[in-house]
């Protein structure tokens, strides 16, 4: 008898399981003769397929927004071929469920700069914007200069070294040092997590700072209108609920954030050109050039009202049997939302984000591999978590509110395998992302392609993210299938007559076996306490 945080059972191991069994014949990738791995793959069928993606991007499911009753109805019926699988729920419920707030700029807005020739009031949307993470608070506070507002240790690059910015407002810059830059140290021109102003509120938060005025980088940059975030309520041309949503933040996390104009450029700086100078000299050094302003003091309120609603991941269990391992994890994920619909389209016109392919085609992908894993006639070592996430496309919500509250511990989860687009282009090729060549997850995915006759190709992501990302930042391995992007990516036009079923059940048989000899390989080399290494 061993208790677990899965359940309480008599444990066999796989070894032991298959003598018992009386099977014959070698082990594909651990607990489970080549044979049953092909006879539980008879389970993923492209009629199969066809049925769940004709409903999946169907029209009546208003393109799976996050949150909208379209993707609620959807997660439903991932739960009943979870549960028609004999997949389990987690701590009693398929259902991982989480906050969004959706948030309208308030009325009291206010942005006021005084200097030793006085005090200025800025115009809102004219001087200034705020932006949707701003906080619904008034500071009054004396102004620092913070470069980039960037302490990057691994770049060895820190706007606030030198500098007390504790219970300051922080002027900074948008993007990072070297935008344009091919051979700049932060990653030449792909930007990194730095140059988000997300990461520019939260460091200046850590630095202790109160507030944060932002400007766009003049070096790189001609146009430096304020726009924050484009408020309905601040132009007649957006629809009125045309709002920004986000993961649940408290008051506390968020400081009063605007982007600024010329206007407060001027009166800070003397001018545009004193700023690009500034910026050039930074970006030739690859270092700050902080400072606090002298005599200068910011009044700075931003009014926000906040609308609280929920969504949901969908989460369904297979229970590992062996004793050591059975509490290490192997998750296998896809998103199941897409855009919506377009708003105040012209009558006659395709106005729904169908999301066939993305993903649509991901989500059935997941679908056909819990009915395999269902139709294993043994358990694995490992257990074996299935996701369906929402919230990717308004920014990886639903992966990365499970890596903040995992439903099992992080440090066991040896391996993450995710399926986003998958049912376009080549029938025979198949980009796999993430894991390096060689490694346990690259190895364990070419030779279970042995049965599946894929041309694999080991590639980069040009553009755009997926929920592996959230996992690779946890140092979780993970390995990420893709059939690449085509014409009608986020296009009404993504729609179910384009995709191919059969390579979707061609996907789905090639996880689900990647899965299964992940979870029952006993090669140390994946252990958890080693997982990160090739």
């Amino acid at each position: 008898m061993f208790l677990s945080p899965l359940g309480s059972r008599v444990h066999v191991p796989c070894a032991l399981a298959v003598i018992i069994g009386g099977f014959a014949g070698g082990l594909s990738g651990g607990c489970g003769t080549s044979s049953d791995l092909d006879r539980a793959a008879a389970a993923i069928t492209r009629q199969g397929v066809r049925t769940e993606i004709d409903y999946i991007a169907s029209d009546a499911l208003q393109g799976r927004n996050t949150p909208s009753p379209g993707l609620d109805s959807a997660a439903q019926y991932i739960i009943r071929t979870f549960t028609r699988a004999g997949l389990r729920p987690v701590a009693g419920s398929y259902m991982q469920s989480f906050t969004l707030h959706t948030v309208s700029l308030g009325d009291s807005n206010q942005l006021e700069v005084t200097t030793g020739a006085g005090t200025v009031s800025l115009a809102l949307n004219d001087d200034y914007v705020p932006f949707e993470i701003t906080a619904d608070r008034a500071i009054d506070a004396e102004l620092v200069f913070a470069g980039y507002g960037i302490t990057a240790p691994e770049y060895h690059y820190d706007d606030y070294a030198g500098i007390d910015v504790r219970g300051k407002i922080v002027f900074v810059l948008r993007h990072e040092p070297g935008e344009d830059d091919a051979g700049s140290v932060f990653e030449g021109k792909k930007a990194t997590q730095y140059s988000s102003v997300l990461s520019k509120m939260r460091q200046a938060r850590e630095h202790g700072a109160v507030g944060m005025l932002v400007a766009t980088d003049p070096l790189n940059h001609t146009s430096l209108v304020p726009r924050g975030f484009p408020w309905p309520s601040l132009s007649k041309f957006i629809p009125r609920d045309a709002l920004p949503t986000s993961l649940a933040m408290d008051e506390s996390e968020k400081l009063p954030v605007v982007h600024v104009w010329e206007t407060a450029i001027r009166m800070l700086f003397g001018g545009v050109d004193s700023l690009r100078r500034l910026q050039s000299a930074i970006d030739h050094a690859v270092a700050p050039r902080s400072f606090a302003f002298r005599g200068i003091r910011v009044h700075l309120r931003t009014s926000t009202l906040v609308h609280e609603s929920a969504t949901q991941n969908v989460v369904g269990v297979l229970e590992g049997i062996d004793p050591l391992r059975h509490n290490e994890l192997v998750v296998v994920g896809a998103h199941y939302d897409h855009l919506g619909v377009i708003r105040n389209a012209p009558v006659g016109t395709d106005s729904i984000y169908n999301g066939a392919d993305d993903n649509g085609s991901g989500t059935v992908a997941l679908l056909e591999v819990a009915k395999a894993l269902g139709a294993m006639p043994r358990k694995p070592l490992r257990s074996i978590l299935l996701m369906a996430f929402a919230g990717e496309e308004k920014g990886l919500y639903g992966s990365i509110t499970y890596t903040r509250h995992p439903l099992f511990p992080l440090d066991s989860t040896v391996a993450m395998l995710n399926m986003d687009m998958v049912g376009r282009n080549e029938e025979d090729s198949l980009q796999l992302i993430g894991a390096q060549e060689g490694s346990f997850l690259m190895r364990a995915a070419r030779a279970e392609n042995a049965a599946i006759g894929f041309r694999l190709v080991r590639t980069s992501l040009e553009s755009g993210g997926s929920d592996h990302e959230s996992f690779e930042k946890q140092h979780i391995p993970v390995l990420f299938f893709h059939s690449g992007l085509h014409p009608e990516y986020h296009r009404v036009d993504d729609e179910a007559r384009l995709i191919s079923d059969a390579k979707i059940a061609r996907v789905a048989d090639l996880v689900f076996r990647t899965a299964w000899h992940v979870a029952n390989q006993e090669d140390s080399s994946i252990h958890p306490s080693l997982k990160g290494n090739p």
